[in-house]
């Protein structure tokens, strides 16, 4: 499954020396596939043209040497289209009231701010009343474990970042703002977040690679009040478990009796064993390319002792081997070709498999369509995608309405079921258990939820009006 982009190319044509239509054969000869044409200018000599492709990455360049080769053409820019909507950033910061004269500037700054500042000063409380700390999210990440990417830096994070901030802002009015820190150091992150927590009402961690991320964000829920959520685990272990109960209705299956293997044990799979644990599976085991982890084993990683102790009830032993036999369901959050065939040959009646790994998943889905009854993957061209996009942006639009000092596990699992229930019973089928990311009742459901749970948990300092 070969990645592929859009690209803008600006030709010049002679029209005596060639015409259109060559220039299209050529195009699709390179296997690109044209999208649009647009004219920029026209003589009786020449004409210029942006053409719109679709071709995949591996054969880019040379659709545009064979291009640039033709007589009485001109190659003049190549531009990808990826590439010019970050062009200048995707975000800015708009001000919300317009300052017109004198007097209106004399209330939102000097000297009208002051007596807001001194209010502020002797109760803190208000800044959530008083300042944008009510509505803004910090998006933090050290750039270390980046999409499918791994360790490019706080530089290369920001265009990730910045895509967050959008997805805030479009689907829950939540004003995310891009922190990319330059230090790896724990600790510096942990100093440098709670130095600048004054002025947000939540921190959204993002792409810090394991297992430094545990402590990141444990440290953070400890010493910090307000909600500290690292989406690479719980937002993915929470859209997961949304799509998981759904499959469960369409083979006909009950939580607590499904044997459950997960591969690859970093964040994501971390949080997803736990997630799943806490919502009722009993027989999950988890297994990393050292082989399946159970009690009685010494682990450096306080994660694995954990799961040791948790997890694997029958104390399962080897690699995915031998834990795929008789299970029911595969959870993928590793690499691709993980998966085999000939595993899913060994799971019991109707195999569930979540490949999640991106951009490739564990095994093609083409390669599982005869053997497994429900597919989901992490990618946007197949059905049933496991997108944090359902979770964070409902999750925090909860918890910053509700004023909470945390996000906790219940929180988390009532937002799977409000993900999970966004599906009716008329829509739930194979290719349909998860809803769409433009679903726009799933922030809604997930609001309400996740408001809920933080008031019955005690962990809300409001009460939102219409929960009253």
């Amino acid at each position: 499954m070969a990645s592929s982009s859009t690209i803008i190319i600006r030709l010049e044509i002679r029209k005596s020396a060639i015409s259109f239509g060559e220039v299209a054969v050529t195009i699709g000869a390179c296997g690109g596939d044209i999208v649009a044409t647009d004219v920029i200018r026209s003589s009786p000599e020449t004409a210029i043209r942006d053409i719109t492709v679709h071709v995949p990455d591996e054969r880019r360049e040379a659709l545009v040497s064979h291009l640039s080769s033709l007589q009485g053409l001109k190659v003049v820019n190549v531009s990808d289209r990826t590439f010019l909507v970050h062009l200048g950033g995707k975000i800015e910061v708009t001000p919300r009231i317009a300052v017109k004269n004198r007097e209106e500037l004399s209330h939102v700054y000097t000297p009208g701010v002051a007596k807001v500042c001194r209010a502020i000063h002797e109760d803190e409380s208000k800044a959530f009343s008083l300042t944008i700390k009510r509505n803004t999210v910090a998006i933090v990440s050290d750039g270390t474990a980046v999409l499918g990417l791994g360790d490019i830096g706080p530089y290369g994070a920001m265009p990730v970042m910045e895509g967050k901030a959008m997805l805030f802002k479009q689907f829950a009015g939540v004003d995310g703002f891009p922190i990319c820190l330059a230090t790896t150091d724990t600790e510096d992150i942990i100093r440098t977040i709670k130095n600048i927590a004054p002025g947000f009402g939540g921190i959204n961690l993002e792409d810090i690679s394991s297992p430094r991320c545990f402590e990141i964000e444990e440290r953070l829920k400890e010493e910090l009040d307000i909600p500290v959520f690292h989406d690479d685990q719980h937002g993915t272990a929470v859209v997961m478990l949304a799509g998981m109960l759904n499959a469960l209705k369409i083979v006909g299956k009950r939580r607590e009796d499904v044997k459950l293997v997960i591969v690859g044990i970093g964040a994501a799979g971390v949080a997803c064993a736990k997630m799943l644990l806490a919502a009722g599976f009993r027989n999950v085991v988890c297994v990393d390319r050292h082989g399946a982890i159970r009690a009685g084993e010494a682990y450096d990683n306080p994660m694995w002792s954990w799961l040791a102790e948790h997890s694997n009830p029958h104390g399962e032993s080897g690699g995915l081997d031998e834990a795929i036999a008789g299970a029911d369901i595969f959870l993928g959050v590793s690499g691709p070709g993980v998966l085999k065939v000939e595993h899913l040959q060994r799971m019991a009646r109707d195999p569930i498999v979540f490949a999640m790994a991106n951009p490739e998943p564990e095994i093609e889905p083409e390669l599982a369509e005869p053997y497994v009854r429900v597919m989901a993957t992490g990618r946007s061209d197949y059905p049933n995608q496991i997108n944090n996009v359902l979770c964070f942006p409902g999750i925090f639009r909860g918890a910053l309405e509700c004023r909470a000092r945390s996000i906790n596990e219940p929180m988390k699992l009532a937002a799977a079921e409000a993900i999970a229930s966004s599906v009716s019973e008329e829509e739930l089928s194979e290719s349909y258990i998860i809803p769409s990311v433009f679903n726009e009742e799933v922030v809604q459901r997930v609001r309400t939820a996740v408001i809920q749970a933080a008031i019955d948990t005690g962990v809300a300092r409001r009460i939102p009006r219409d929960f009253r």
